[in-house]
């Protein structure tokens, strides 16, 4: 491995200029890395808090079984929406995109741009209609053991059977197939309002797409249910209803990014002169990057096929998912918001080449990363219990859930710090022209998840638990190697100065630790006997002071990511730091 190497100031460009806070400064007009990936954490909260929102709205009226065929049916325009958006298209597209601006400037970027919505528009169509027509095969495929799960425990709702509940989700997944269209070209406006430094309307965007499902398939479900209308009962038009908000929710998403692309400059049109060599630049990035983004939402949707077949009442799928969403609200808040930022600023420097620059932003980013999703794992797996007492264990969703989905959260709390880091480190190869070594480790990730899994399943018969824990154990493993490939490659991320700070946020989370445990072995203890607005109470008051105690600890210890919390905070009150 080469040496770690801190960046010179005297080789550092303008737009890679540190301030105190240790972040690495965007162009002086975006402010403060750092303060920009408080905005776009700001208005991923929001998205998320409505996502939970909308699991609740789901797990509430539709109860374990329809919520089963809802989220089985969703299972792959959900997945390629991760795909996409956060993912592959997103990474080539703005990697391409930014270089584009900075060599030949906005106009050709924009041309650029026009040829891709086009060319997107057009395939993933083809794609959403292909999604139509094979639909009861891919549900079949990945559903059949769920459903005989749920008839091999006689949780079949009366007048059911194994058909009708396979036909129901079939059809379910046709209505929401087209999502996959629209969530494509959202992707793309995305990319190009993230590179020209236009970070919250697109990260509040999402919000959007769940208030969309939620009023919308109340809406929808409203005016093709008629038991709906009487007395809010979820039957199978009901269901329909919430299919077609999915749609809404997605149209809306793109919706309130449009007026933002326009003032930045766009001018939309139709353009098929696809012999571009910008747009063979975006296919030769994304092909490898899909593959590497493919890897954790492989692993998501093998996990449902196993868990399909798991020992379990039929639930799996409905607790697996549920902890899966806990994970996404840190790691949007922190990864996802980390990795907006920066992919923008690391491809424009990468047209530099490996310079001191880009060491410094990449290393730094991962510090951000690591100082804010540390502690949130720390308090999901020891609070867990009380966590989804909380958000979910109402209506259909009992105590007994609420046990089951606590060890899949736990698993899951441990992969959020790997799954954050790789959101930051992943898109960077693809900047500096390593595309293939993201995906031939997540395609060694994948062989390795789908092994272990099935022998904990088949010859263990351990249950949907263990597929949490290979999930996590695999982002372990996916991100160690993408850092030490990088290392060498970058000839140096800062990793004494890393190891360094690991080392103090380690005390952080002892003491962070101490005051969970002692909530839990005090007034937590009766958590059983409280009513809502007590648990709310207690619940908050323990992260609060956890939390508290954490950052605290982080400033005495003199993380440097600490005093820039603190920094912020100070000149958001007036007050000099």
């Amino acid at each position: 491995m080469g040496p770690d190497k801190a960046g010179q100031a005297s080789s550092v460009p303008k737009e890679a200029l540190v301030s105190a806070t240790g972040m690495p400064l965007p162009p002086p007009e975006t402010g403060p890395q750092a303060k920009t990936t408080g905005i776009v954490s700001i208005a991923i909260l929001c998205s998320r808090v409505l996502g939970l929102i909308r699991d609740q709205v789901l797990t509430g009226m539709f109860g374990s079984f329809f919520n089963g065929l809802f989220t089985a049916a969703f299972r792959t325009p959900n997945m390629l929406r991760d795909l996409f958006a956060e993912g592959a298209l997103s990474t080539a597209f703005v990697t391409t995109f930014s270089k584009k601006m900075k060599t030949a400037g906005d106009e050709e970027a924009w041309v650029l741009g026009r040829k891709m919505l086009t060319l997107s528009l057009c395939f993933m169509s083809m794609v959403a209609v292909a999604g139509v027509a094979l639909a009861p095969w891919i549900v079949r495929l990945l559903n059949v053991g769920w459903v005989i799960k749920q008839a091999e425990n006689n949780l079949l709702p009366p007048g059911w059977t194994l058909e009708r509940a396979t036909e129901l989700t079939v059809h379910l997944a046709q209505v929401m197939y087209p999502f996959i269209t629209i969530v494509s070209v959202t992707a793309l406006v995305m990319g190009m309002l993230n590179s020209k430094t236009v970070f919250f309307i697109p990260a509040v965007a999402s919000a959007f797409f769940n208030l969309g499902c939620i009023l919308g398939g109340l809406v929808m479900a409203w005016i093709v249910d008629p038991a709906f209308r009487q007395n809010w009962v979820v039957t199978e038009k009901g269901l329909t209803g919430f299919a077609i908000g999915t749609l809404i929710g997605g149209a809306l998403q793109l919706a309130v990014q449009i007026p933002s692309l326009r003032k930045v400059g766009f001018k939309f049109g139709f353009d098929f002169k696809w012999k571009d060599q910008g747009v063979r630049d975006v296919l030769h990035l994304m092909w490898p990057s899909l593959i590497a983004a493919s890897g954790t939402q492989v692993a998501v949707l093998l996990n449902s096929i196993f868990a399909s077949f798991a020992p379990g009442q039929g639930s799996n799928l409905t607790w697996l998912g549920i902890a899966q969403r806990l994970q996404q609200l840190p790691l949007g808040l922190f990864g996802v918001a980390v990795a907006t930022v920066t992919l923008p600023m690391l491809s424009r420097l990468a047209t530099d080449g490996m310079t001191p620059a880009f060491r410094t932003a990449l290393a730094k980013g991962l510090r951000l990363v690591l100082f804010l999703t540390l502690p949130s794992a720390v308090g999901m797996a020891l609070l867990g219990h009380e966590i989804v007492s909380l958000i979910f264990e109402r209506g259909k969703f009992t105590t007994y859930d609420v046990r089951q989905t606590v060890g899949p959260l736990q698993a899951a709390a441990f992969g959020l710090v790997f799954y954050a880091c790789i959101k930051v480190v992943q898109p960077a190869f693809y900047t500096i022209g390593r595309r293939f070594i993201p995906m031939m480790v997540s395609l060694g990730i994948i062989v390795f998840t789908a092994t272990v899994n099935s022998i904990t399943v088949f010859v263990l018969k351990w249950d949907h638990t263990a597929l949490a824990w290979a999930t996590a154990v695999g982002l372990m493993l996916n991100f160690t190697v993408l850092y030490l490939c990088m290392r060498k490659f970058a000839g140096g991320l800062e990793t004494r100065t890393l190891c360094g700070s690991l080392g103090r946020l380690g005390i952080a989370l002892l003491i962070m630790t101490a005051v969970c445990l002692l909530a839990k072995f005090t007034w937590l203890t009766s958590w059983a006997g409280f009513g809502l607005s007590l648990r709310l109470l207690t619940t908050l008051g323990t992260i609060g002071l956890a939390a508290g105690a954490y950052f605290a600890a982080a400033r005495l210890l003199q993380v440097a990511e600490a005093r820039e919390f603190f920094s912020i905070l100070a000149r958001r009150f007036g007050r000099k730091n």
